[in-house]
């Protein structure tokens, strides 16, 4: 199943605790592109402006994989055999990701990547920001995980440890809304709920609660189709 959402609207790790719930496999797509920036800045492929770098940026991906961890999620990432999973999560990442994220031919080159981990035996939730509409618009189900900025911006805060009041939680809402705003413009696959998507709003829900409106979904639908295969002239 497909589930998108804007930055830190919980997709990850809610997608992550219904796929272990549901023994499903779980896939954050969004780490290819945090990868694949880290590494652009590692390398000092210029990412932003006029002088952005295609081709270079596409040579990175072979270097990138996602790694099952203990549970068989796809949660963790190595590039060419290191374990970078905390280090694509600093905020110089969180900066640049965006604009990586526009370039038209890295994301050509992750899709097919996208597609053959979806393609592998067994269930498997799906998140992203453009999974149901580019990357799997033939899935079973489509979630969108909203939430309002503020929210998602008091949560990040609250994982950094930081009082809702301070500077850097300040910056963190800015960063938010203008990411926000440079994933739903882009001219490529831009962030945007499918028109069949379920569009589940967060604010104010417990973790635990999200977590159950999403396990609710994916079962619903798995009982909907079993009745429509027993229906089905044989």
């Amino acid at each position: 199943m497909a589930l998108d959402g804007p930055a830190s609207s919980g997709k990850s790790s809610v997608g992550a605790a219904a796929a272990l719930r549901l023994g499903y496999r779980f896939c954050d797509t969004g780490l290819l592109y945090r990868a694949a920036t880290w590494l652009a800045l590692k390398r000092r492929v210029r990412v932003e402006g006029d002088g952005v770098d295609p081709e270079a940026l596409v040579g990175l991906v072979p270097e990138i994989d996602l790694v099952p961890d203990e549970q068989g999620r796809l949660a963790q990432v190595s590039v060419d055999g290191e374990d970078v999973t905390d280090d694509v999560h600093t905020p110089q990442v969180d900066e640049a990701v965006s604009a990586v994220s526009r370039v038209p031919e890295l994301r050509a080159a992750l899709l097919e990547r996208q597609r053959g981990l979806a393609a592998e035996p067994g269930g498997i939730v799906m998140a992203g920001r453009d999974i149901g509409t580019v990357v799997l618009p033939d899935a079973d189900l489509k979630i969108f995980l909203d939430a309002s900025a503020e929210e998602r911006a008091r949560r990040r805060a609250e994982e950094r440890g930081l009082t809702p009041d301070s500077a850097e939680a300040r910056y963190i809402l800015a960063q938010l809304r203008r990411r926000d705003d440079l994933d739903r413009n882009r001219a490529i696959a831009p962030l945007r709920p499918a028109d069949d998507a379920i569009h589940i709003v967060t604010d104010g829900n417990t973790f635990e609660q999200t977590v159950d409106a999403v396990v609710a979904a994916i079962q619903a639908a798995q009982e909907a189709s079993a009745r429509d295969r027993a229906a089905a002239p044989q």
